[in-house]
């Protein structure tokens, strides 16, 4: 009884106070800001051309069968697609860069879908969908190479290729890109040809290996500074002499 005279009873909205009619009246504002658009030197969205294009079949060489083989029988029988980076490399070395053909052979090789394999090939980097050069010049200029100057080590690149970022010599010699931390900023700035790390750069040092490059010739990698790996630029500070033989320290009763 008493619950349906409740429900007789007129309901009233609540009365709005005036700051929550004033919030609503007054327009809502935002400050808007705009910043440079970010533009990088690949496209990654595939464009058939006559020599990259799903028409145009690859197939591993005879070694690199073997080798890919190998590389399948490392993971178990239903996690086969774990080898789709290992082997689109494999195919890119093969052929120079990643095609069509190649993302496709790599499908059919692990059972995967195609489009398993193209989101693996665009997502990566590494691996280049388009022909490079024979000396694919990869310049880092993260913060620890920039620091050190590889905006420099990049200009003098370009000035004595005629060529920017993202591009090819017109004699398909070299490819020069700009790419995300090389892994080895203390020896900065760092240039990669192909697999070989040039490191401690000066723009005339990276001149120098230009033309030895475009001789036929193979500089040595590493430091050009002539310090051994990593160690300090002035020389090493630690471990200067020859270690300490078994039992150094020990007590005379511990040595019988």
């Amino acid at each position: 009884m008493f619950a349906r005279t409740l429900a007789r009873l007129p309901v009233r909205a609540p009365v709005a106070t005036a700051a929550q009619t004033a919030a609503v009246a007054a327009p809502s504002r935002r400050a808007l800001s705009a910043t440079a658009i970010s533009r990088s030197d690949k496209l990654f969205v595939h464009r058939d051309t006559p020599t990259n294009n799903a028409n145009v079949p690859f197939a591993f060489s005879p070694e690199n069968a073997k080798r890919a083989a190998e590389i399948i029988a490392k993971y178990p029988p239903q996690y086969k697609k774990g080898a789709i980076m290992p082997l689109l490399d494999l195919g890119q070395r093969q052929l120079g860069y990643t095609s069509l053909g190649v993302m496709q052979e790599v499908a059919r090789m692990v059972e995967s879908p195609p489009m398993r394999v193209y989101e693996v090939a665009t997502f990566y980097t590494m691996y280049n969908r388009d022909p490079v050069g024979k000396y694919f010049v990869q310049v880092c200029t993260t913060t620890p190479c920039q620091l050190c100057g590889s905006t420099k080590i990049l200009h003098a690149i370009e000035d004595h290729l005629g060529v920017k970022a993202g591009q090819t010599t017109k004699d398909n010699l070299f490819t020069v890109v700009e790419v995300e931390c090389a892994g080895a900023c203390v020896n900065a700035p760092v240039v990669a040809f192909n697999d070989d790390y040039y490191e401690d750069l000066t723009p005339a040092a990276i001149k120098s290996i230009l033309d030895a490059f475009k001789r036929g010739e193979k500089p040595v990698p590493g430091p050009i500074s002539g310090r051994k790996g990593c160690e300090p630029l002035p020389g090493a500070t630690t471990l200067t002499e020859e270690p300490t033989g078994p039992g150094f320290g020990l007590q005379a009763a511990l040595r019988e």
